[in-house]
């Protein structure tokens, strides 16, 4: 690819969507990250699970964010210097279950270009992760530094 194609691919601009390509969890990737990360028994014991807020197995949230990650990072986004977080909100509607086929679908909702460094600046970006069933289990909006669009 030529150096100004390439160039041309690594701004983001007010509005640009993106969709990611999808990832199936299982019941048994929720029990190890759990058990790694968040050992509470609605992530590691279905049995367990049914007697608590969530009534079965539920993945963590920080599970459904990091596969969210993966998904961002593997969709395209046209980030030349990676991607790059200055801060996030994350909502979780509703629980990630085992089976579930995720998918990110983002758009960039704002920009605020740098005064210091141009074409550089924060990119606001909006994340729903949703389930097969198109039902949103995580809404992340995310400050990322940005290498922006002519």
């Amino acid at each position: 690819m030529a150096q100004q194609d390439k160039a041309e691919m690594t701004g983001l601009a007010l509005g640009q969507k993106f969709v990611s390509g999808t990832y199936r969890l299982d019941a048994e990737q929720i029990k190890a990250f759990a058990a790694q990360y968040d050992p509470q028994p609605f992530h590691l014991d279905e049995a367990l699970a049914q007697d608590t807020f969530f009534g079965g197995l539920a993945a963590s949230g920080w599970q459904t964010v990091a596969i969210t990650m993966r998904l961002i990072v593997d969709s395209g986004l046209p980030l030349r210097e990676g991607v790059i977080g200055a801060g996030a909100e994350v909502n979780w509607p509703q629980p990630t279950r085992p089976g579930d086929i995720l998918q990110v679908f983002s758009e960039v909702i704002d920009i605020k270009p740098s005064r210091s460094r141009p074409g550089r600046g924060v990119a606001t970006l909006r994340s729903e992760t949703v389930n097969q069933r198109q039902e949103v289990v995580q809404v992340l909006v995310a400050k990322l530094m940005a290498t922006l669009a002519p």
